[in-house]
C-alpha cells in the first residue's frame, strides 16, 4: 500500500538557506592544509551532513593530512568558531524556491520538520523572515537541529526522531537533502528521499538512493506528493 505523503523532513544548509558552513570549513582548515584544496566537491561528498567532528575528520582524511583522528577535533572547533564569525556578520541567505516550498507544504496539509546535523541551524531559521509573518522557523512544526543522536548521517537516527517527532510513521514522510549522507541516511530509515542538485550533484544523489532529484524544489509536483509519490512537475 502506497501511503499518502503527510510529513516533510527538510535538511537545512544546502536545502533551505545557503549558510556559510563551506566557507567556514575551507576558511579553517589554514595550518592543516592547503584552504584552496577544500573544493564543493570535496565538501558535498565528505563533509556536508555529517555531524561536526565526523565531518572534520573525514575532510583531513581525504586531503590525507598526518594524524588526522588526533586533529579533527581541533579542526572542527576552529569551523565553528569561523562559522559563528560568518553569523554575526550576516552572511546567510534563504533560497526563495525552499521558501515558497514551505508555505506549500504547509498549504498541502503536510507537517514540515528540519532535521539538521548543525547545532547552528536554529539560530540561522530564526534570522530568516517569512513574507507571511514571522521566521523561517515559526513555519515549521517541529526543529531537530543539532539533535544528539547515537548515530550521526547516514545512518538513519536523526530522521526517524524527526519523523517520530511530527507523530508521522517513517512510511508517509519524505525527506528533502542535498548531500548523499543524508540521502543515504534516509533510504536507511525507510524514508523516501528527495535531492537538491542546486549545484549540479545529480549523479551522485541519484548513486546514493535518491527517489527524484530536481535541481529546485519548485520542480516537484505537490499534487503527487497527496498521492504518496515524489514526481517532478509537468512543464
Amino acid at each position: 500500500m502506497m501511503w499518502r505523503f503527510t510529513g516533510a523532513i527538510l535538511d537545512v544548509d544546502g536545502v533551505l538557506l545557503a549558510s556559510p558552513h563551506e566557507r567556514a570549513w575551507r576558511e579553517a582548515l589554514d595550518g592543516f592544509a592547503d584552504p584552496a584544496a577544500f573544493t564543493p566537491e570535496l565538501y558535498r561528498s565528505q563533509v556536508a551532513g555529517k555531524p561536526r567532528r565526523d565531518g572534520a575528520l573525514a575532510a583531513l582524511v581525504s586531503l590525507g593530512v598526518r594524524d588526522a583522528e588526533v586533529r579533527a577535533e581541533d579542526y572542527a572547533a576552529r569551523k565553528q568558531a569561523r562559522l559563528e564569525a560568518l553569523i554575526a556578520e550576516g552572511r546567510i541567505h534563504a533560497f526563495l524556491d525552499a521558501l515558497r516550498f514551505v508555505l506549500a507544504l504547509k498549504e498541502e496539509g503536510l507537517r514540515v520538520a528540519a532535521a539538521s546535523s548543525s547545532k547552528n541551524a536554529t539560530a540561522m531559521m530564526r534570522a530568516i523572515p517569512m513574507e507571511t509573518g514571522g521566521t523561517l522557523l515559526d513555519a515549521l512544526d517541529v526543529d531537530l537541529s543539532g539533535r544528539a543522536v547515537a548515530h550521526g548521517k547516514p545512518a538513519p537516527d536523526l530522521f526517524l526522531a524527526a519523523a517520530e517527532a511530527l507523530g508521522i510513521a517513517p512510511s508517509a514522510c519524505f525527506v528533502a537533502e542535498d548531500a548523499t549522507a543524508g540521502v543515504r541516511a534516509a533510504k536507511a530509515g525507510g524514508i523516501r528521499a528527495l535531492g537538491v542538485a542546486r549545484f549540479g550533484e545529480t549523479a551522485s544523489l541519484e548513486a546514493a538512493g535518491a527517489d527524484l532529484v530536481v535541481a529546485s524544489l519548485e520542480e516537484v509536483d505537490l499534487q503527487a506528493l497527496g498521492e504518496g509519490r515524489l514526481a517532478r512537475r509537468a512543464p
